[in-house]
């Protein structure tokens, strides 16, 4: 498995999670992917991507064969899906650990139990703890890690290993973004994003009623 880049889990991570969450909804629509990457809660860190961020970022999902694109005749607009499952051989619950673990960064046994509640799978593997032995031990290449408990936690957490081997740099700036929570920089900058998307698609929706009232006049 080739490493992920944060953009790349950022993206793969929403549409593992919108399959769930939003069944109706998906899959994506790119303003949905926008605001799904954007949103300020279950993300750590907090983003501010644009189309421009995100377009390469799926290019590169599917030409690594984990994105694919949907057409409809019924719906103009380009959708977007995950077929990460089929790709890596993962079932439903092994994805909903690796996504939350990908959103949000590292997690204990705890909070994984209780921000995979929706996702149906885990319990047919030995519910979250299976899941994290399962991908723990998945053929020669593990998928998770096990970090050890740090001064002031009182559990240890899990991390995913989908962005490659684990550096110290990378488990420090997990760790600090796990205790620091999210700033409020971060916190205005992803609102300002969501509150100009919405007024995009409040402006669009305008001038389809402006359209429709001039056809029955």
């Amino acid at each position: 498995m080739d490493p992920l880049s944060a953009e790349q889990l950022r993206v793969l991570g929403v549409l593992i999670e919108k399959e769930v969450t939003t069944p109706d909804q998906y899959p994506l629509t790119m303003n949905g992917l926008l605001l799904a990457c954007n949103q300020t809660s279950n993300r750590q860190p907090v983003v501010s991507y644009t189309t421009d961020d995100v377009e390469p970022v799926l290019t590169s999902l599917r030409e690594a064969g984990l994105v694919r694109v949907v057409h409809s005749p019924s719906n103009r607009a380009v959708k977007y899906r995950h077929v990460a499952g089929e790709t890596w051989e993962l079932g439903a619950g092994e994805l909903a650990v690796l996504a939350v673990l990908a959103l949000r960064g590292p997690q204990t046994v705890n909070e994984l139990r209780t921000r995979t509640e929706r996702y149906a799978g885990l319990e047919d593997l030995g519910g979250v703890e299976g899941v994290l032995h399962r991908l723990k031990n998945r053929y020669s290449e593990p998928w998770v890690i096990r970090l050890e408990r740090r001064p002031g936690q009182r559990e240890e957490r899990w991390m995913h290993l989908l962005a490659g081997e684990i550096t110290e740099e990378l488990l420090s700036s997990a760790e600090e973004v796990g205790e620091r929570g999210l700033s409020t920089t971060a916190r205005v900058s992803a609102l300002e994003a969501q509150v100009a998307q919405l007024a995009l698609d409040l402006s669009a929706m305008k001038a389809q009623l402006e359209r429709f009232s001039s056809l029955l006049e």
